[in-house]
């Protein structure tokens, strides 16, 4: 399993409490070196606003898709709580949705250079 940003962040708070990295090792259930990759990368990850789940950082992506994202996840989240079945196919759809809508809300901004594709995983 993977750790997403949102315990890397909260990883980071308890060192910041004096917490050493050993025990947040321990406490967190990964290996000390992975520990500390993430205290040496803190500034970028506490920096990081994305949505909730999400494992890793990358230079590569527009905040444009990270907007597309934290919809996509209140869409889904909307849907599970009532009861509706979603499919990957569903998904990647409602992001293509949702990717067209914000690009016509944002004119000639640099989300028209983006190339979206709505990839299942």
């Amino acid at each position: 399993m993977r750790t997403t940003i949102e315990l890397k962040k909260e990883l980071i708070a308890k060192h910041e409490s004096s917490t050493r990295a050993s025990d947040l090792a321990a406490m967190f259930e990964v290996p000390k070196s992975t520990v500390c990759t993430i205290l040496k990368n803190k500034k970028v990850i506490k920096a990081a606003d994305v949505a909730k789940g999400v494992t890793t950082l990358t230079s590569k992506r527009s905040k444009f898709i990270e907007e597309v994202e934290k919809l996509l996840l209140v869409w889904i989240n909307e849907k599970q709580l009532v009861g509706v079945p979603i499919l990957e196919g569903i998904i990647c759809e409602q992001a293509r949705l949702l990717y067209a809508d914000l690009k016509k809300d944002v004119p000639g901004s640099s989300a028209d250079s983006d190339e979206f594709k709505a990839r299942r995983g």
